[in-house]
This record gives structure tokens, sequence and C-alpha cells, in this order.
């Protein structure tokens, strides 16, 4: 099944709680999509949960900052779940050791800042590759720069068994007309070099835990069957909610606008070849949140 629906108004009696990526369906990194704000606050209007399900390497309380920055309004969304949010717990579980090599921009450090989820929270020391036990990496060192540049650094975390902790399996997002590398890209070269990557955000599991238990907390007991995961990925939102068994509204007019000719709508054609050369079959698509 793939139908082609005009709207999320069109499924709203469907489905209690939207499963809603960020980057490339809500808003460009820069500002919000008009559209797509109006579409969350009608959802919650109706009495549905919008969880924001986002790969960013953020705790929780930094994208809201985010959001607040480029003006998404407060009453588009109900709670926030963040791959980094996952990918903390897990590093401070002892994932990767406690003394790491951390691959990311300055902006990035507050995910080191201690988790009080936990009690007797373990420091987390960032060293040297030289020194290090695992590897943290929540993006390129440079955004814009080719990701093989990473390649002799990741020849000697390989030689040491190095673990890398992927807190954003993102490959690409788009910020305004500027596509840019993520996390993911890195964890893919580390892979394909014989390196093992760790990941916690879409399209695995330990993302979607969380958002369950977000969703739970608002007091929404929630089926799977009345979830509607909506996203631009077709490798992490839409392959993630087929593994969760979880409806999904693909947004073709995001990372796949040209290759699903997307204008306000995807061609069917084009979006048909995409989908059957990918193999990963979304339940509906759109071009835009709307």
């Amino acid at each position: 099944m793939n139908a082609i629906v005009d709207t999320l108004a069109e499924l709203s009696d469907r489905y209690d709680a939207v499963f809603c990526d960020l980057w490339g369906c809500l808003h460009n990194g820069i500002e919000p999509f008009a559209d797509a704000v109006t579409a969350l606050q009608a959802f919650r209007g109706t009495g549905g949960k919008v969880v924001l399900l986002t790969n960013s390497p953020k705790p929780r309380a930094g994208v809201e900052a985010q959001l607040a920055e480029i003006g998404v309004p407060r009453d588009a969304w109900d709670v926030i779940a963040t791959s980094g949010d996952s990918a903390r717990l897990a590093m401070f579980q002892g994932a990767v050791g406690t003394r790491v090599y951390f691959i990311g921009e300055e902006r990035d450090l507050p995910f080191f800042e201690p988790l009080h989820l936990l009690k007797d929270c373990p420091r987390i020391e960032r060293v040297e590759l030289a020194e290090a036990e695992g590897i943290v990496c929540t993006g390129p060192f440079d955004p814009l720069a080719d990701p093989d540049t990473m390649r002799p650094d990741f020849l000697y975390a390989k030689q040491k068994n190095l673990k890398l902790l992927c807190a954003n399996p993102d490959i690409v997002v788009d910020k305004g007309e500027t596509r840019q590398w993520c996390a993911g890209a890195l964890a893919r070269l580390y892979t394909e070099m014989g390196g093992t990557s760790l990941y916690f955000g879409k399209p695995h599991p330990p993302v979607y835990d969380l958002a369950r238990r977000r969703l739970a907390a608002l007091g929404a007991s929630v089926p799977d069957s009345r979830i509607l995961a909506v996203g631009d990925g077709i490798l992490t939102d839409i392959q993630g909610a087929l593994g969760e068994d979880i409806d999904s509204l693909f947004i073709t007019g995001g990372l796949a606008a040209a290759e699903t000719r997307t204008n306000r709508d995807p061609d069917p054609t084009a979006l048909a070849a995409y989908i059957s050369e990918q193999m990963i079959q979304p339940t509906y698509s759109i071009g835009f949140l709307r």
C-alpha cells in the first residue's frame, strides 16, 4: 500500500499519535514550514498527540531551544524524543568506555553533561584517539567535508578494536539549500572499513522505545496500530516505522525531492520507481506535510 494523500487531516481519524521527524518535515534548519506547523496544530486540536522523533544528537532540551530559536510554535507538539537522548544513556552505561575520542562540533558538547536519570552517573573524559577506549560521534568536524577524510583515524581506531557510538544515524541533512553530512555517514564509513558502529536513532529500536515511553508519560495509552510515523528519510523514518510495525507517511519533498520529482506533490511514476529501487514501502506519501 502506498496511497498519495493531500493532507494529514485525511488520516487524522485513523491515528491517535504522530511520531514526526523534524528536518525536512517541520523545518529546514533555518525556518519552520508554515503548512506543517498548521497540520500538527490541527492534529493536536482533534486530541491527537505529537511526538517529535528526531535523529538529532542533542538532548531534548537542546532541540526544544533550537525549535524556539527558529520559530516553531510550542503548540505544534507535545514531547520530544531524540537519538541523542538514547545514545547518551548508552554512553553513560558504558557502551564505549569512559575515555572517548569525540568527533563532532563544539555546539554538541552538552552531549557529555551528566545524565541525571542515572544514579552515580559516571564521568566521561574526552581524550585523544591514541588514549581512547571508544569513539563518540555526534557529527563530522566539518559537515561540508567529505567523510573520507576520516579514513586515517578510522583505520587506526579499527586496529585498536574501538567501537563507535553514533548519536545521529542520518547520512545527510538539508540546511536551507545546503546539503550537509551527518554522523551516520561517518559510522557507515567506519563499518565499511570493518569497524563496529553502535546506533541508537531511527531506524533502530532504542529511539522508538524512548518515544513510546515519552508518549505514555503524557498519559496516553496508544497502541502501535494508532501511531503514524512521518518523515522524509526512506532509510531512517520509513524503514524504522516498518521495523516497528507502525504506519508511515513519507514526505517526498524532503531528501528525495529530486528522485520523486516532487513539486507540490510527487510524480506517481517517479515515486513508484524510487520506492521500488529502495525496496522500502511507506503506507502513505505526500509532497509536503500540510
